[in-house]
């Protein structure tokens, strides 16, 4: 799954402009300007999409951007919400993929934390144990 969410900036009457996202309310931002409202989308998003893995829930799936602005989640983060998936499509709980991996619950947990910063290969280890390959694309920047 790519994880790349489309929002709208709306520019706000007493200034400044606000970032939200329709797929993924919990996540809203702003900024002076139009450029750093776009530069604050994808921190909002990552903590936003937290809120998810924090409660073991699924992750909402990104609509079309039909000609709307799109955020795209970091490298890293993307592996994280890919284990998150995985983990709810194969009912495996943090206490069980830590058991499997050597890892205590904590360390585990930790490995689908959007905010926490874990070793890829670790993260790469915990997809390989669900039946996943992780794979990374380089794209041309448009």
């Amino acid at each position: 799954m790519r994880y790349a969410y489309p929002y709208t900036m709306e520019p706000q009457p007493e200034g400044g402009f606000t970032v939200t996202f329709p797929d993924v309310p919990e996540a809203i931002t702003e900024g002076d300007t139009a450029a750093e409202a776009r530069a604050r989308a994808e921190d909002a998003l990552v903590a936003a999409l937290s809120f998810y893995t924090d409660d073991a829930r699924p992750l909402p799936t990104p609509s079309a951007a039909r000609g709307r602005p799109v955020a795209v989640v970091p490298p890293l983060v993307a592996a994280k919400l890919a284990l998150h998936d995985a983990m709810l499509a194969t009912g495996i709980s943090n206490v069980e993929l830590g058991r499997r991996l050597d890892l205590e619950e904590k360390a585990a947990r930790r490995l689908r934390d959007p905010l926490h910063r874990s070793h890829i290969g670790q993260i790469e280890a915990a997809l390989r144990l669900l039946g996943k390959r992780l794979e990374i694309r380089v794209l041309e920047v448009i």
